[in-house]
């Protein structure tokens, strides 16, 4: 059974994905539930288990980039011997396990408002702007290229961070404005390190990361990888073997409910439709088949 809503004490925020709560001391409780989103809509069904593999693939990343960036994950909630004296705290001490497996312990940060997308390829949104106008995000982009053809070079999409209703794009200059010019560029810099990082060990295991998005924010005054980090969610995951510009790739992220959407009808506005128990189960095989490939582990 998908874990759709969490009741714990000292609720802070409910996200599409993510109920987090204060513990206190600057720490936060962050439980990954099976919600699953579409087109920035929450959808009525839920993917069993989903939130499980988000919060350990999410760790897997933090442990492999952690000499890059700073991130604000201090322990899984079911790792009893990381979590020391926490083990006696009163929401951690009773936590049900079927959301203690899907919540991470985490610094609380002074999150910055803005979602670093990188784009690799060339694909979803980006495509469909490329179709109509020859740019990506108002960048130019050379003539010629395929849906899933690889960009020159990386590309830096930013978009503003909304809990509710759509993300709207930023440019670069919008971006200064809202946070500096040094924190801005240094977003930049940071979010291409990990995804350059984590897009030579995806490759290495069969799987191209064609985008992502990260979140930062400040930590004990330095920038901090926060939130969710390279998860099926988060990101486009294709089938290296099967990849072949000039068509949809093969993949293991949500892109499988998305075009199911767009095939049954869907407008993209609320309410969004349940899912049939197919595309459940066959979601759930995808994201297992990422953490798998990814990782060398079994979720489970």
């Amino acid at each position: 059974m998908a874990l759709l809503e969490t009741h714990l004490p000292n609720i802070l925020y409910r996200g599409k994905v993510r109920d987090t709560y204060d513990l206190g001391n600057n720490l936060l409780l962050m439980v990954a539930t099976d919600r699953i989103s579409a087109f920035d809509v929450v959808l009525p069904s839920g993917i069993p288990e989903k939130g499980r593999i988000l919060t350990r693939i999410s760790k897997f990343w933090f442990d492999l980039t952690e000499n890059v960036v700073p991130n604000h994950l201090v322990s899984l909630a079911d790792d009893r011997d990381t979590l020391g004296d926490l083990n006696e705290h009163p929401i951690l001490k009773d936590l049900p396990p079927e959301i203690a497996t899907q919540s991470m312990v985490v610094h609380k940060a002074k999150r910055i408002d803005v979602e670093c997308v990188v784009r690799a390829y060339l694909t979803g949104s980006a495509l469909a702007e490329y179709k109509n106008s020859g740019t990506v995000f108002g960048l130019p982009v050379p003539s010629g290229l395929e849906d899933g053809d690889r960009l020159p070079e990386l590309m830096f999409t930013p978009t503003t961070k909304a809990e509710t209703g759509h993300d709207e794009p930023m440019t670069e200059s919008e971006v200064v404005e809202m946070v500096g010019g040094e924190l801005a560029g240094r977003l930049k810099q940071t979010s291409f390190d990990v995804f350059s990082l984590a897009h030579d060990h995806a490759i290495s295991k069969g799987i191209i990361i064609a985008d992502t998005k990260f979140e930062f924010g400040i930590v004990d005054e330095k920038l901090t990888l926060i939130d969710e980090v390279l998860t099926p969610d988060s990101s486009r995951f294709w089938d290296a073997e099967g990849y072949s510009p000039g068509k949809s790739q093969p993949n293991f992220d949500k892109q499988y409910v998305r075009d199911y959407l767009v095939s049954a009808g869907w407008d993209r506005e609320p309410p969004a439709p349940e899912l049939p128990e197919e595309v459940i189960i066959k979601t759930k095989e995808r994201y297992e088949d990422a953490f798998f490939r990814i990782t060398g582990k079994k979720v489970y």
